[in-house]
């Protein structure tokens, strides 16, 4: 494994560890409208390392190990820690615009940084193909880009569980354009499904209000 891949994985699973021990850490450092108004603009970030349960974290952290290595051998260890961060930032942005006046509404998860990793592996290689537990066949990695942004949907209209759903979103528009800006030749990869990709993006985008649930 990748070691930046490995001490990403490694930070997630001890600070998620505190927060599943330690309700006060927990609490002081989850993404939450009303503290973040209020200037705490650093949960922003912190909340993208805690996450609801083990089942959560090792969802997400599956995901950065299979997709991640393709981001950063393609773009090197600086860039592709700038698109997991500016990913994570976006996931957080579009979550506090999408629930700004929901003040209780909070959420945790490396959700927003792992599905910009998981769009900018996309771009890089639409057709390459996983074989992901428990479906034994291969898929190509889009459907499962796809796959991830539905079931983002389907969480943030239901509200299920106490996870950024909105972030899954934010994250994937985040990942989508900076790959754009740092490499756009990866138009010419697949011009179809990137185009498809970021109509889709840009059009719940436009409409996720429609989408939210309510509590």
């Amino acid at each position: 494994m990748n070691q930046i891949i490995l001490i990403l994985i490694a930070i997630n699973v001890v600070a998620s560890y505190k927060g599943f021990k330690d309700t006060v850490f927990f609490d002081r450092y989850k993404f939450q409208i009303q503290k973040i108004l209020s200037g705490e603009k650093i949960r922003m970030i912190t909340s993208g390392f805690l996450h609801a349960d083990w089942m959560h974290l090792g969802f997400n952290m599956y995901a950065l190990y299979l997709f991640g290595k393709v981001v950063q051998v393609n773009f090197g260890t600086g860039y592709f820690i700038g698109i997991y961060l500016v990913s994570l930032l976006a996931g957080s942005l579009y979550s506090l615009y999408q629930h700004k006046n929901e003040f209780y509404y909070s959420a945790v998860g490396a959700s927003g940084a792992v599905s910009g990793i998981i769009f900018s592996a996309i771009m890089l290689y639409p057709d390459m193909t996983l074989v992901m537990f428990p479906i034994p066949i291969p898929l190509p990695g889009y459907i499962f880009g796809i796959g991830y942004l539905l079931y983002s949907i389907y969480g943030m209209k239901n509200n299920v569980g106490n996870v950024g759903h909105s972030a899954h979103l934010g994250g994937a528009i985040g990942g989508y354009l900076i790959t754009l800006i740092l490499r756009p030749s990866v138009i010419n990869n697949n011009m179809l499904l990137i185009g498809v990709i970021g109509v889709i993006i840009v059009g719940l985008f436009l409409f996720g209000d429609k989408l939210k649930g309510n509590k």
